[in-house]
């Protein structure tokens, strides 16, 4: 099973970051909800490896409540 790598590995980071705040832009919050579901399922798709995925959502969620703690 592959493992989830958490490298800096984007060769464009900054343009993806553009084009992810751009294509968030003008949505609504529950239609850029649907939109990161969306992505993230047709990543997961591409990845191809359910428990890199999962791991993925585990680490992003734990980072998530870690924020707000210190918030």
């Amino acid at each position: 099973m592959a493992e989830l790598s958490s490298d800096d590995r984007l060769d464009r980071p900054d343009d993806l970051y553009a084009a992810l705040t751009d294509a968030h832009e003008g949505l609504s919050e529950e239609e850029s909800t649907a939109l990161d579901a969306r992505v993230i399922l047709l990543l997961a798709n591409h990845i191809g490896a359910a428990g890199v995925t999962i791991e993925a959502l585990r680490q992003a969620r734990e980072s998530v409540l870690a924020h707000r703690e210190d918030g």
